[in-house]
């Protein structure tokens, strides 16, 4: 019998969340299971020199399941898809072991062109195969390096031309794109508590030079690259706020709000 080629129908509360390994991804893992009954994960190896990030993945999938039973059932497949091609042509500090610096027109060199368009281009096929309508990223326009392919108009565009162009209805989700650092680790609280909260700062890493050996107040990473500052400085501004206590979850937040 002929393997029946189309593609199922896609699924309102089906998400696919473009998965690194990092903070940020993590924290749109966490908003999904909160969200949507099924969600799988996808993640690219482009040949950047923080590849280690890939390998976080499954110890952060597993962790969030322990967290949420609910969160349990809901996580499904994860994906690997190799972008040797865009490592290849990327000269930057990302894809080689060059200084972390300005380039021309005031942008980082750590700024791999296309990256993100390609990322959802390939996510958009994967989840037409699997029949999931939401794309979940962690692009931010707040509290980032300046990447235009970032830019919330640029994420919007890229939605429109993806359903032209597959003739399907995603939906792309950008949750973190209007908060700070400090506003994402407050939202990793409020989705999962302490637990969450630790769970990406023991796990994670978003440190552009790999440095999974060495470990800050706020996580693994190297202190000095701009990923590491900014996420240093973000979780600095978040428990200087009276939001954070250690010995506060979920649950407690719950019963404040309820009277309880």
């Amino acid at each position: 019998m002929a393997e029946n080629m189309e593609p199922p129908v896609q699924t309102d509360q089906h998400a696919l969340v473009l998965f690194s390994g990092g903070q940020d991804s993590t924290t749109c893992l966490a908003w999904a299971l909160d969200r949507f009954s099924h969600v799988e994960t996808v993640g690219f190896d482009y040949g950047q020199r923080h590849r280690v990030e890939l390998d976080c993945r499954a110890k952060l999938r597993s962790g969030l399941s322990g967290l949420n039973p609910a969160w349990a059932t809901r996580l499904g497949e994860d994906h690997t898809i190799n972008l040797g091609a865009l490592g290849e042509v990327s000269n930057t500090a990302l894809t080689r072991n060059v200084a972390i610096e300005l380039g021309m027109g005031g942008l980082p060199n750590t700024f791999v062109p296309g990256r993100n368009i390609v990322f959802f281009t390939f996510a958009a096929a994967l989840a037409y195969r699997r029949g999931l309508r939401h794309l979940v990223g962690g692009m931010c326009e707040t509290d980032y390096s300046g990447y235009p392919d970032c830019r919330d108009d640029t994420i919007k565009a890229l939605q429109a031309v993806l359903n032209l162009g597959m003739e399907r209805r995603f939906i792309i989700e950008t949750p973190l794109m209007w908060i700070d650092k400090a506003q994402t680790w407050s939202l990793a609280e409020r989705l999962g508590g302490t637990a969450l909260v630790e769970l990406i700062r023991d796990g994670t890493l978003t440190c552009y030079r790999g440095a999974i050996e060495t470990t800050q107040e706020w996580g693994r990473g190297c202190g000095e690259c701009p990923a590491c500052q900014l996420r240093a400085d973000g979780y600095a501004r978040w428990r200087a706020t009276e939001e954070w206590s250690p010995s506060r979850s979920r649950t407690a937040k719950c019963n404040e709000s309820t009277g309880n």
